[in-house]
């Protein structure tokens, strides 16, 4: 049986609702209350100082003011590698997968940037109040083209996915509850802003609706009829039971493991529900239950390209690096450069299938074992040449403290196991030391170090148990 002491259930919390489960981080969360303390302090982050100092304005392009996606991508990717707050970011990152909106469309980075801080803002607060202000975002009203549902001519892109994919899921509504919908959605449109210089924090766009664009006739949508308007349409929705299960299921797979039980779901969305959609209080109730320790949890949920790249450069204390990178570098005429370990992992998530705030369509990447292909398990094993061998972090990263305690091959692989939180069996073990061994050609020095714990992690990365969190 697993997952029987604190220790472990702790590590698997981290692994799951954390940025992963270091050996610092595990022992910070479990010292107060154990358990029990780590739940807390997970969810209560507000009680936690971020640690994250760098203004997203830093990336703008000094010309024309303007902000690329890309560059609010790589400021995201480095806030996941800094933050005290891992719950915070996780959950942002599930909601971006949930109200996928892609920087292919959205050009504007300041909108994308926008809507990145409402799901941050919104991450463990009330499913109600995320919904509206979700459906008022102007990224999300332009990627969807709300912008252009006006009354007698109304576009039912919006009205379909609010439906489909942010609340109820595939059939549990008629192509007349779209049509309905779209009608009670006409008017909801974006007033473009017009940037002056000096004015960074002036949004690119805001929410305008129009009130002569806007169809107020009677409608009738998933039983109910009235002059109904956008706002009603969102809250009836969020009425309804189905979406506490829908969202409650996503959250559940995402986390936990796929196709739950439907009684489980029956009961954690029971709890939701009365909680009036607080996401904190279904969150719980979820790293409470007991089937999130049991033995179908475990590693039962492949990892996604952050848990994959951001969790080991964390692991490794990247991102202290980092932090110290952005504070010697502030005002660089070089923003990029100043946090180069996260344009780095920006760029190998892209190539693991993961490009941050671009997803590859309205229902966000596929997940599970669409993360595991010949193509990108080459990127997966060969990370550990990025961050021990190439890695461009402004001052080269070395591993020669990691081993001083122990630096045989044995301790070298036993180190490295542990720091990455990899559930490797013991026969495997021997193997990792002699990589270690056939690298070290006389012994470990600062020299070569990094070559050293480069051929262990390679056989670390490549192992099938190393793929699930």
């Amino acid at each position: 049986m697993a997952l029987q002491t604190e220790r472990q259930k702790g590590a698997h919390l981290l692994r799951r609702f954390g940025l992963g489960a270091s050996e610092a981080e595990l022992d910070y969360y479990l010292k107060d209350g154990g358990l029990n303390g780590a739940i807390d302090k997970l969810l209560n982050y507000e009680n936690t100082d971020e640690g994250f100092k760098l203004d997203v304005d830093a990336f703008r392009n000094g010309k024309n003011n303007n902000i690329n996606p890309q560059s609010v991508g790589i400021w995201w990717t480095a806030r996941m590698l800094i933050t005290q707050r891992p719950l915070q970011e996780k959950m942002t990152l599930f909601w971006h997968n949930h109200f996928a909106t892609s920087g292919e469309k959205v050009t504007p980075g300041g909108m994308m940037y926008v809507q990145n801080e409402l799901l941050r803002q919104f991450a463990t607060g009330n499913f109600r109040d995320m919904l509206m202000a979700v459906s008022k975002d102007p990224a999300m009203l332009f990627w969807l083209d709300n912008q252009y549902n006006i009354k007698g001519k109304a576009n039912e892109n919006f009205a379909r996915e609010v439906m489909e994919l942010f609340t109820l899921g595939i059939g549990h509504y008629t192509e007349d509850d779209v049509r309905e919908g779209a009608r009670a959605f006409t008017g909801w449109s974006i007033e473009r802003t017009n940037r002056r210089e000096g004015d960074d924090n002036r949004p690119q766009a805001s929410f305008l609706f129009r009130p002569n664009q806007h169809d107020d006739g009677v409608k009738t949508y998933l039983g109910i009829s009235g002059a109904l308007s956008g706002d009603d349409v969102i809250n009836h929705l969020c009425d309804m039971p189905q979406c506490a299960e829908f969202i409650t299921n996503k959250l559940w797979t995402w986390f936990v493991y796929p196709n739950p039980d439907k009684d489980l779901i029956g009961r954690l969305a029971d709890h939701y529900r009365q909680a009036n959609l607080n996401i904190k209080e279904l969150l719980r109730a979820m790293m409470t239950s007991p089937e999130f320790y049991g033995d179908k949890s475990e590693r039962a949920v492949y990892k996604n390209p952050v848990d994959f790249v951001v969790v080991t450069m964390r692991q490794l204390g990247v991102g202290q690096i980092l932090s110290d990178m952005i504070a010697n570098g502030q005002g660089s005429a070089n923003p990029i450069a100043q946090v180069a370990p996260a344009a780095l992992a920006y760029q190998v998530m892209k190539q693991m299938g993961m490009q941050l705030l671009f997803p590859p369509d309205v229902s966000g990447w596929k997940g599970g074992s669409t993360w595991v292909t010949t193509a990108t398990m080459v990127e997966r094993i060969s990370w550990a040449d990025k961050v021990f061998g190439r890695a461009r972090f402004g001052t080269r990263f070395t591993s020669y403290r990691i081993f001083e305690q122990d630096p045989s091959p044995k301790g070298i692989a036993d180190k490295l196991v542990s720091i990455f939180d990899a559930p490797l069996a013991a026969a495997k073990l021997p193997e990792l030391a002699k990589a270690a061994e056939t690298a070290i050609e006389g012994g470990l020095t600062e020299q070569n170090a990094n070559a050293v714990a480069d051929s262990v992690s390679r056989l670390i990365f490549a192992s099938p148990e190393f793929q699930f969190e």
